[in-house]
């Protein structure tokens, strides 16, 4: 009898362990979580009523819910992984460059596990017709929409012009369809900026209000704490790397070992940012003799295989030591651990009215354009990605961008 009652226990173990692997695939296609546990239960029960615990249920939906969540995690990751490489991405076409479309841009370019590569925008205004934002060219004026489905074959369209031009979104809609093309439109908010709309409602009554920057109030006295501790933490930390980084520099060429520059800083606040000197001394005054070589856009000045630049200084910037004396900035509050790079005060008097919108919140000593390929970025793109980093600040997305920078720093991406 013992035999007999061993083969029945692994035959009823076989059957719970196929009907859990059954709840598991059931609950992955299920949209949400909720959906499978409540006839689990049931199943159970009318299986073999006597028989379980009904602690097993908690222990039975603690496992899914830890499978289901990794399973997820590892989807995710491996479908952003291809995307940033151009599998499975949709090509789109933005039809209206204004507040908008151009919040929809700095999406695109700051979460490329989207799946999107814009082909390029249609605008009115001729302003923003003679010159591409970023990576995203400009293809002329709305009326060209259907030379462009025609010529590029966009797979989805997405509209983002004003709300008093409802004739000609619907006009739109009709000609993407007929080109069989995926169309979408962007709500008109009365031209809001997205960091700035609050949805509510007044007993069941929708309100659209004006919210302040989300790093203002609590959010930035919770962000400015955890600056003021993690600061403590990296400037213990870092104390050796101070001490050799100095005597290298002092040694490779005369000069100061620290570096004060002038920078703008939140509200257009100027401060004085401290950096490793990188470079010989007195460089700025051999900068007009450069112009020439700048490989940087905008108001920004970058040289690949700058002259002026030490040897030391060639190995700090590869890592971004040149930049550790910031955390003095961090503590002082001029700077914060994670925000957008702090302008000099030329680079702002070049700015255009909504590169401005990137000095409402403190500068950083990483951010998100850092880590998401630095120099090899154009200004707009920089710009965009703060701005995107402004209106989604989170603490969970400070946390993964300080995760971030460590690859990103000592694989040297972008960095020159």
């Amino acid at each position: 009898m013992e035999p007999l009652r061993r083969y029945q226990a692994f035959v009823l173990a076989l059957g719970d362990a196929v009907l859990i692997n059954i709840a598991i695939a059931a609950a992955y296609w299920a949209r949400y979580e909720g959906e499978w546990f409540a006839p689990l239960v049931v199943v159970f029960f009318l299986y073999r009523p006597f028989f379980y615990s009904r602690l097993m249920f908690a222990f039975a939906g603690v496992f899914i819910v830890i499978v289901l969540a990794l399973f997820r995690l590892l989807i995710g990751l491996a479908l952003g992984r291809l995307r940033r490489r151009g599998i499975g991405v949709d090509r789109l076409l933005i039809v209206g460059a204004g507040e908008w479309g151009q919040a929809l841009m700095r999406t695109i370019v700051a979460r490329p596990e989207l799946g999107y590569r814009v082909i390029g925008f249609l605008d009115d205004d001729p302003v923003r017709q003679a010159a591409s934002i970023g990576r995203f060219p400009a293809l002329g004026a709305t009326s060209r929409l259907h030379e462009v489905l025609d010529e590029d074959k966009p797979d989805e369209v997405i509209i983002a012009l004003p709300g008093d031009q409802h004739e000609r979104v619907l006009a739109m809609v009709d000609e993407c369809e007929q080109h069989h093309a995926r169309v979408k439109i962007i709500p008109d908010l009365f031209a809001m900026t997205l960091s700035r709309v609050a949805l509510d409602e007044l007993n069941g009554i929708p309100l659209i209000g004006v919210q302040e920057v989300t790093i203002s109030g609590w959010n930035y006295a919770v962000k400015r704490a955890l600056d003021m501790v993690l600061g403590l933490v990296a400037m213990v930390v870092a104390l050796p790397i101070f001490v050799l980084a100095a005597i290298a520099i002092r040694l490779d060429s005369p000069g100061p070992v620290l570096l004060k520059q002038v920078r703008v800083g939140r509200g257009g606040k100027p401060f004085l940012c401290y950096k490793f000197r990188s470079m010989v001394e007195r460089a700025d005054d051999d900068q007009d003799k450069l112009a020439e070589f700048n490989e940087a856009t905008g108001p920004l000045f970058k040289i690949k295989n700058d002259p002026r630049r030490t040897r030391v200084g060639r190995f700090l910037r590869r890592i971004s030591l040149d930049e550790l004396p910031q955390i003095i900035n961090v503590l002082r509050g001029e700077m914060s651990l994670v925000g957008p790079r702090p302008p000099l005060p030329h680079e702002v008097e070049r700015y255009e009215e909504w590169h401005k919108k990137r000095l409402e919140v403190s500068p950083g000593m990483s951010g998100l354009w850092q880590v998401s390929g630095r120099s090899l970025l154009t200004f707009d793109e920089m710009v965009m990605l703060d701005l995107y980093y402004i209106e989604n600040w989170s603490l969970a997305l400070d946390v993964k961008i300080m995760l971030r920078t460590v690859p990103s720093v000592l694989l040297a991406h972008g960095a020159y």
